[in-house]
């Protein structure tokens, strides 16, 4: 049975390109088109302060202040800071906007789990004047709310049994698109001072996205100095606010980049591991042709801050009869022996096309136990949003996803909420 699931586990993987894919373009500014000011670093803030002729001795100052209306208060009107002349307002608001990408629409699961598709402000001809399309996911819990971000428009890489591996490389995220996902999470959750409903175990306000996940759209670390730049912007204690213990970045092995991670970004570390042997990685996860399971555990030995305290998440998705038997849950623990750890089993969501399955209730429960047994946290990660595609893997831009119809809808401006509305037959 193994052996046969495994046989269509490396058909299903001899059509995908070759470990990883080169993006379609890069982004490039629009002529006439204002730059937003959300999402930007604090130097690059100042450098549109000084641009508008603001005195250098002033412009860390006047950055402060924008600062903080931006990142802390969420405001969307360049009116609305109140200790701010009127004569810079208004030269803010004629050159800049305050603009967050397009909610084109919005899916709710019956286990409260959200899904945005967003759509970026266009990025020269290449966007075609419409903007690139990313999907990002809110999942809540009882003590926690995790925004999933995504990092690429597509995914660099090629892992054969993940939804967004299936589509091209558009282009990497820069640094503010990455950090408006949350602002724009936060405004459609009313998660601003002011607005917040809810409070924490202490009786103090609390926010309702507390955790974020690169576990979205795309491989972070092919797009690393964007992702750091939005690791700063996020984690800035004067602004938007997230611990950096409570930012994980995930990574399928891009072995070189994460010393960097974490030594400049210092936050949580992923890897998706998936399988114990390389001759199954290799197929799982065509980058491991690259850097096989060897040399990504020794990087992982190596990370900056590991202890006990910052332990490294492996993950590792369920495949009946592809990699969940005894033999691989000792191997796993094995391999993983000195390390720091915590290893997530993910049943593997279903997306239309695969050839693969979900391991069995029990086969997962046993594969858990030997984990678990052996003195590692092992928690099944609960299937969130299956319904809606936003679990683990399922996630893929929605004009990758729409049908000839559908593209036509939105060439035609019908978002698509509208073809959602009229997708039953």
């Amino acid at each position: 049975m193994a052996t046969a699931s495994f046989d269509t586990a490396r058909r299903a993987a001899s059509a995908v390109p070759p470990i990883e894919k080169t993006p379609d373009f890069r982004p490039e500014p629009v002529p006439g088109r204002p730059v937003s000011l959300v999402g930007l670093t604090r130097a690059a803030l100042k450098e549109k302060l000084l641009a508008l002729g603001v005195p250098e001795r002033e412009s860390r100052m006047r950055a402060g202040q924008i600062w903080h209306w931006i990142n802390f208060r969420g405001i969307t009107d360049f009116d609305a800071m109140t200790n701010v002349g009127k004569g810079l307002k208004a030269e803010l608001a004629r050159a800049y906007t305050l603009e967050r990408p397009e909610v084109v629409s919005q899916q709710v699961s019956r286990d409260g789990t959200r899904k945005w598709l967003l759509r970026m402000a266009p990025t020269g001809r290449h966007d075609h004047n419409r903007g690139a399309e990313i999907e990002c996911v809110y999942i809540p819990g009882p003590d926690r709310g995790t925004l999933c971000v995504s990092s690429q428009v597509g995914c660099t890489l090629t892992c054969s049994f993940c939804h967004t591996g299936t589509q091209r490389l558009v282009r990497n995220l820069e640094g503010p698109e990455i950090v408006a996902q949350l602002v724009a999470a936060r405004d459609q959750l009313g998660d601003w001072p002011g607005q917040m409903p809810g409070k924490d175990a202490s009786g103090e306000v609390g926010r309702l996205v507390t955790n974020i996940v690169f576990m979205g759209m795309g491989e972070p670390l092919y797009n690393l100095d964007n992702v750091l730049d939005a690791l700063g912007v996020m984690s800035d204690p004067e602004g938007l606010g997230l611990s950096r213990r409570r930012i994980t970045v995930s990574t399928s092995g891009v072995v070189p980049q994460i010393s960097r991670l974490g030594a400049e970004g210092n936050a949580m570390l992923a890897i998706s591991l998936h399988a114990v042997r390389d001759e199954l990685r290799d197929t799982l996860v065509p980058l491991n042709r690259k850097y096989p399971i060897a040399e990504l555990l020794r990087a992982c030995r190596d990370y900056p801050g590991l202890s006990n305290a910052r332990r490294i998440t492996f993950e590792y998705v369920m495949l009946k009869g592809v990699n969940d038997s005894d033999a691989d849950a000792r191997e796993l623990v094995r391999l993983l022996k000195g390390i720091p750890a915590k290893i997530n089993l993910i049943p593997f969501n279903p997306w239309p096309g695969s050839a693969y399955e979900c391991s069995d209730w029990e086969r997962i429960e046993r594969f858990s136990e030997i984990v678990f047994n052996a003195g590692y946290a092992s928690p099944v990660r609960t299937p969130r949003g299956r319904d809606i595609l936003a679990a683990c893997g399922q996630l893929k831009s929605e004009t990758e996803k729409l049908r000839a119809r559908a593209r036509m809808m939105l060439e035609e401006g019908m978002g698509a909420e509208g073809f959602y509305a009229d997708a039953d037959d």
